[in-house]
């Protein structure tokens, strides 16, 4: 009974956080969605299609259920996943990531949460693992890079939030007197030098 219980509440929070991601591309320009926004590359398309990919090797190979989608080996790994080349369309990997869901959701439902897993690119002692492992290990990713996603989105126009439902208008006024605020909390703890 616990371990259906563990195993909604884990599914229900991951299905949570992949909507949370895909949101923070709602109304932007293809630019806003591809450009580099951090001093590493970190773009909003990019964490869509990196977290699609995560999803993709650890509820597929991981459990020997290969994705339905292409995926380049794991020991070349280069980066590919974490931005979007001029030929692939927003639509594409946001098709990707659902797929992707589909089969992760398939994994999830059929399995039982001690079911064996094996990832190979884990370091000795860890590669076997089992599905709680995984739903916890992907679930950690995802949570980690919509956090990501939050910020890079409230850079770039002021938006916030988890779902759209729940936005509320941004008033500039009460935003920058609260960041003023904060600037000064933060200059009176710790004076600027000259």
């Amino acid at each position: 009974m616990i371990d259906e219980f563990a195993k909604d509440n884990l599914h229900g929070r991951l299905r949570r956080d992949r909507k949370a991601l895909l949101w923070k591309l709602d109304g932007l320009s293809e630019y806003d969605a591809r450009r580099p926004l951090t001093a590493t590359g970190t773009n909003l398309l990019g964490l869509v299609k990196h977290v699609a990919t995560v999803e993709a090797r650890y509820f597929g190979e991981v459990f020997d259920r290969p994705s339905p989608e292409p995926l380049p080996r794991w020991q070349d790994h280069d980066g590919i996943d974490q931005w979007a080349t001029e030929d692939e369309t927003r639509d594409q990997i946001i098709g990707f990531y659902r797929r992707t869901w589909e089969h992760s959701d398939a994994t999830i439902n059929e399995l039982p949460l001690d079911a064996p897993g094996h990832v190979p690119w884990w370091p000795e002692p860890y590669p076997n693992t089992n599905l709680f492992a995984v739903m916890v290990h992907v679930l950690g990713e995802s949570i980690r890079h919509a956090g990501h996603a939050d910020i890079l989105r409230e850079g770039l126009d002021g938006r916030t939030g988890v779902r759209a439902e729940n936005e509320q208008q941004i008033d500039e006024e009460a935003r920058a007197a609260y960041c003023a605020k904060i600037e000064q909390a933060a200059r009176s703890a710790a004076p600027i030098e000259a």
